[in-house]
């Protein structure tokens, strides 16, 4: 591994400690709008078809983790799709953050959630899932 991809990893590793999710996807849209997945802020709208894509992408990488188990291609791989999946969310989560779509804070939705399903019965009271 090159000394910058290193570092660059640390920083990200000090990204999340320091500012949670919301630190690192705006991190991943940066670098999202950087390599030209997305146009610059200030000439995008999101319209419901741009954000419907972009969810289709984060379909599309989670059908990429099924293939990596159905294929054994093993941990490493299988991890690496999962970190694909997230990575393709929060770039979602900070594009409609940015742009005033939503306002609540990743980090604070998900210890909510968290706490929430430990309260829940099993299944959530459904009979399969």
């Amino acid at each position: 591994m090159s000394e910058t991809l290193f570092q660059q990893e640390m920083e990200y590793l000090v990204l999340l400690e320091s500012d949670g999710l919301d630190g690192v996807a705006k991190a991943i849209h940066e670098t999202a709008i950087e390599k030209q997945f997305w146009p610059p802020s200030e000439k995008v709208t999101l319209d419901p078809s741009l954000v419907g894509t972009k969810l289709a992408l984060v379909h599309s990488e989670v059908t990429e983790v099924l293939e990596a188990l159905r294929k054994e291609k093993g941990s490493y791989e299988i991890v690496s799709e999962m970190a694909d999946v997230i990575i393709r969310l929060l770039d979602v989560y900070a594009a409609l953050t940015e742009h005033g779509i939503i306002d609540d804070d990743i980090d604070d939705c998900m210890a909510h959630k968290m706490a929430k399903n430990k309260t829940r019965p099993p299944k959530h009271g459904y009979s399969w899932g």
